[in-house]
């Protein structure tokens, strides 16, 4: 039985889902890797649409194989309609966003809003208590990325203020997505809900696909093997393994973990494509670890 509204399991649940969250973020963390090793031409809005539309397939055939879809009249739809348009608009505004304003504000922007509006949205809406601890590691974690990005990109940095405005707006996305899947979870089994939503967000991304970008790409070994590891591990994967762990924590604490997904990408970034790190990257690294590590041991 889930817990009631706002409140929490028991400390074990409690901390066996910070780690499925940490685990889906670290997966998430892998995807600028991922898209850096792809062929030159794969644009990232197909690729965006790409990687919902192969996890979407995934999670709804995996959902099926485990006879966990409901029936139609026990389908929360305006809800996963909700979910899947939030999904959507994350991957369109955040893509647009950097597009404009340059990976490290973007990323700035995006990733570094999400905690706030997952914490402002699960006490206003969810009536979840947001204590001291919850706060002193996000902010611990979000100065910690803020420092992470900023130091890789200091001397190039570019503001412009609607690709900023768009990656806030992606930022509110997730928030938004985490918050109504939260809500979808205490009825419908993870399975259920990731499958639902990707394969609607794959859906409202199709006309990305069939407005004609050059996808010859994908004949390519390497571009095959980057749309499949995006597909079916950096979505269908840690989005299984995020639901679950969402149905165990607080949407404030989820949103906060999801932002090991930085931490990942900058040491993958230095391990596999070669990237120096500053101090200044180091010590943000460090703060951002330090948060994470306070809000999982609460």
């Amino acid at each position: 039985m889930s817990a009631p509204r706002g409140e929490l399991p028991q400390p074990a649940g409690r901390r066996s889902g910070d780690l499925l969250v940490l685990a889906a973020a670290m997966l998430w963390g892998t995807t600028g890797t991922a898209q850096a090793l792809a062929p030159a031409g794969a644009e990232p809005a197909a690729v965006g649409a790409l990687r919902l539309l192969i996890g979407g397939a995934g999670l709804l055939a995996f959902a099926a194989l485990r006879k966990k879809i409901p029936a139609v009249s026990e389908l929360p739809l305006r809800r996963s309609l909700l979910a899947a348009v939030f999904i959507a608009a994350y991957q369109l505004c955040f893509f647009a966003g950097v597009a404009r304003t340059g990976v490290a504000v973007g990323t700035m922007a995006g990733i570094g809003s999400a905690p706030i509006f997952g914490g402002l949205l699960g006490a206003g809406l969810r009536k979840e208590r947001l204590d001291r601890t919850w706060a002193a590691a996000t902010a611990l974690a979000i100065a910690g990325c803020l420092l992470m990005v900023g130091g890789q990109a200091a001397a190039r940095l570019r503001v412009d203020l609607l690709g900023v405005g768009l990656a806030v707006a992606a930022g509110l996305a997730y928030a938004s997505f985490t918050l109504v899947s939260k809500g979808m979870l205490e009825t419908q089994p993870p399975e259920a809900v990731t499958g639902i939503i990707f394969s609607l967000g794959a859906i409202f991304l199709l006309p990305v696909l069939l407005a004609g970008p050059d996808l010859s790409w994908l004949a390519q070994p390497n571009g095959l093997l980057v749309v499949l590891h995006l597909g079916l591990l950096a979505t269908m994967l840690s989005y299984l393994l995020f639901t679950r762990g969402l149905q165990r924590i607080k949407v404030s604490t989820a949103t906060t973990l999801s932002l090991a997904e930085p931490l990942t990408a900058a040491t993958l970034g230095v391990l596999v494509l070669g990237e120096q790190l500053t101090p200044v990257t180091v010590a943000g690294m460090a703060l951002l670890v330090g948060g994470l590590v306070i809000l999982t041991r609460k």
